[in-house]
């Protein structure tokens, strides 16, 4: 096996799972596409990755929300870190996204952390343009 062979996707597991694709699409600037089964959509994200969201099977218990490992939805902005995070942010709640702090500025530029309509958290992150860092 080689590492072409090998490509990275997120997993999330959901009792709607086409609702919430469509939540990060539309966050993510892009469409769902159906998975495998009727309970399992995909969300391409940059490059070779997706976000593949299902609904667990009824043999093994529901995965914890909010565990170790949660998305990271990242841009870069030209302008204000923390105007640029607010509008976001707002996006988000119409989006049916929940706020569970407010947006603030930070040395690398603007952080928020959210929670999706299942209550899955997930941080927003604006980069400053003069940031060296290209992920968190």
């Amino acid at each position: 096996m080689t590492s072409d062979d090998i490509a990275l996707s997120w997993v999330l597991a959901s009792r709607s799972p086409e609702q919430l694709a469509r939540f990060y699409a539309d966050l993510l600037g892009t469409n769902p596409k159906p998975g495998v089964a009727a309970h399992h959509w995909i969300v391409p994200l940059q490059g070779q990755a997706s976000l593949q969201i299902y609904t667990p099977s009824r043999k093994r218990p529901w995965p914890a929300s909010g565990s170790a490992l949660a998305p990271c939805l990242q841009r870069r902005t030209t302008a204000d870190p923390l105007l640029e995070l607010q509008a976001w942010h707002q996006h988000v709640i119409q989006l049916g996204g929940r706020s569970t702090e407010e947006p603030r500025l930070e040395s690398f530029g603007a952080e928020c952390w959210l929670e999706d309509p299942e209550g899955q958290s997930f941080l927003l992150l604006v980069l400053r343009p003069e940031s060296s860092e290209r992920t968190i």
